[in-house]
């Protein structure tokens, strides 16, 4: 058995490099689709009017309402949740934000009955929208990173859902 010619091992050299690169691109290219599709809203547009601050979210395929957000200056990911009665922050970001956990609370979830903890969120944003003193809970064993935005949040709030879009709508002059 013979070598091959160093002009055919430099080929078969450049051919293995393309294929991984090409690889590569790829990984990246999907990653980066699969994350957009988990989160449409990754960066927030805000409209200004008189009076009003107003952003616009797209559902995500499955048609939750998923956006990158702020809690006291930290990034999130927030999901829009009107059958959450405070905010709800799993346990490992409330200890990532240095949320205190405040008195225990029995809450009802879709999996059954949870002890949580009582705290507040010096801010909340979501685009260029602002709530101040929202209340929220701490909950143990919370899946994953994802905070619910429920109603200690959005009360403050308008907001309007048509289609695949969700407006929220914060008035200043409140």
């Amino acid at each position: 058995m013979t070598a091959a010619p160093p002009g055919r091992r430099a080929g078969r050299l450049l051919l293995v490099i393309a294929w991984g690169a090409g690889l590569f691109l790829a990984t990246r290219f999907f990653g980066q689709w699969e994350r957009h599709q988990e989160n449409p809203n990754p960066v927030v547009a805000s409209t200004h009017g008189q009076g009003y601050v107003q952003v616009s979210l797209q559902a995500n395929r499955q048609g939750h309402f998923v956006a990158s957000g702020r809690i006291d200056g930290r990034p999130v990911m927030l999901m829009l949740d009107t059958g959450a009665t405070e905010v709800a922050v799993p346990e490992g970001v409330a200890r990532e934000l240095g949320l205190a956990k405040g008195l225990p609370v029995v809450l009802s979830t879709a999996n059954g009955r949870v002890e949580g903890f009582r705290s507040r969120l010096r801010e909340l944003q979501v685009g260029d929208i602002h709530l101040a003193g929202v209340s929220a809970v701490v909950i143990p064993g919370l899946g994953d990173d994802t905070v619910l935005l429920g109603m200690s949040a959005l009360k403050r709030l308008e907001f309007t859902q048509r289609g695949g879009t969700l407006l929220l709508r914060q008035n200043l002059n409140q």
